[in-house]
């Protein structure tokens, strides 16, 4: 079983390989007959530490051991990898809804369906989906990253625009407003962030991997997304946006002068974007992201992180517990929101006090109140792959190459499945 599941890193051996693993390795020092189970947990985002505190306060007959390690991007996940391979991994591990396939294929994780199954309708559908690959859950999502329009209201109104574009065929019309006007002015930009792309492709039905028995299906240029890559491919020919870097000193230059008039982001944006162009505060606000279809209004997600069982926990049911408590207890909400900066992906966290307040940099609006909106629309089917550093890295490159001129966004989604699907023929993985 361990050589074939090495050797081709398939979806269903690795699946397959974690029946027969569950009861070895790491994950628990102790267990109920010699007192309280222990379990560690690794991550790297502020604010973890104070909810463990406060779960090990509440729950004597469970206590959890928090490690705090690198970002996943920065090496956190190579050492949570390693550790799997060790047989000393922790038994619960942050890991990205981008790269939760990744250790799937590797068969870094633990089948925990059946554990969180009770808890699945207690959070928005499309992170508890991302929790999990082909039909097995392998954690409790924490966060969720959903979309909107976050623009310069008194720009707009400038420019005659009294109402955000609804549609993104409104959108391109005051896009053409706005820089008839003034030469020097954008709606917005087009930046070279690969999972910005993919919320925009999300939005619009995109389904850019799936799994079928043990093998990966891979669609990056899917009609949806070529609907989303011609649309931003005519701003960019017209020059109707500003093309620049995604989160460059330029953008926010650009923003600070007011020549560039909005962002098409996640939740998370908003504080990046109010601490970067401080000098224009009160003049923001964010509405509902452009649709396609008015009738049939759809959003988009750009991140999220859930909290997954790695291969070898000996106490998968507490660690789902303490999972399931730590994205849902007021108290530990509260926390992360504010010191981590999450948007809760349970439902009970979207009505969190501190999700409530009035934000003085958008003029006084209930912004999350707009990003609550935009969490239910976010449809459930879009699955990340197995080898997304690869494919964001193609992605990449290619968008802001489009940008340049020097190439197409069509030519770049092609370039992009092409180099996904080499990476994952390298890596033994079966594709239909």
């Amino acid at each position: 079983m361990k050589n074939r599941a090495l050797r081709t890193a398939t979806l269903a051996v690795a699946i397959a390989s974690l029946a027969g693993t569950a009861a070895c390795g790491s994950g628990g020092a102790g267990d109920k007959a010699a007192g309280p189970v222990r379990i560690e947990f690794w991550g790297w985002a502020p604010g973890y530490e104070k909810s463990v505190e406060l779960f090990n306060s509440t729950h004597p007959d469970v206590q959890v051991v928090y490690s705090k390690i690198s970002p996943g991007s920065k090496g956190g996940y190579t050492k949570l990898l390693s550790a799997v391979k060790a047989g000393n991994a922790p038994c619960v591990g942050s890991v990205g809804f981008e790269t939760l396939p990744t250790f799937a294929a590797a068969g870094a994780l633990q089948d925990a369906t059946a554990e969180a199954a009770p808890y699945a309708k207690e959070y928005a559908a499309s992170a508890f989906a991302q929790s999990g690959v082909a039909g097995r859950t392998y954690g409790l999502p924490v966060d969720i990253a959903p979309m909107a329009l976050i623009y310069r209201k008194d720009l707009f109104a400038k420019y005659g625009i009294t109402e955000a574009p609804r549609t993104w065929d409104e959108y391109a019309a005051d896009a053409a407003v706005i820089h008839a006007a003034d030469p020097n002015a954008y709606i917005g930009y087009f930046g070279n962030d690969a999972y910005n792309f993919a919320g925009l492709a999300q939005q619009a039905g995109a389904k850019w991997f799936g799994t079928g028995g043990d093998k990966w299906t891979v669609s990056l240029d899917d009609p949806a997304t070529k609907k989303v890559a011609a649309f931003w491919q005519g701003l960019i020919d017209k020059k109707l946006v500003k093309v620049v870097p995604s989160f460059d000193t330029a953008l926010y230059k650009g923003m600070g002068e007011g020549t560039v008039l909005s962002d098409v982001n996640a939740v998370w944006d908003t504080p990046i974007l109010a601490d970067s162009v401080k000098q224009t505060s009160g003049n923001w606000a964010v509405a509902p992201m452009p649709v396609w279809d008015a009738a049939r209004p759809a959003s988009g997600n750009a991140g999220g992180t859930p909290n997954a069982v790695l291969k070898g926990c000996k106490h998968t049911k507490e660690a789902v517990e303490f999972a399931h408590w730590f994205g849902t207890d007021p108290a530990s909400v509260s926390n992360l929101v504010k010191e981590t900066g999450i948007y809760p992906a349970a439902l009970t966290g979207l009505d969190n006090p501190a999700l409530a307040a009035p934000d003085p940099f958008y003029g006084g609006q209930k912004i999350y109140d707009v990003f609550k909106a935009s969490a239910a629309q976010v449809a459930p089917g879009f699955q990340w792959g197995p080898v997304m550093t690869r494919t964001s890295a193609a992605l990449g490159d290619g968008l802001g190459k489009a940008g340049a001129g020097t190439t197409t966004l069509d030519a770049a989604l092609a370039d992009t499945q092409a180099q996904t699907l080499a990476e994952m023929k390298t890596q033994g993985m079966e594709i239909g």
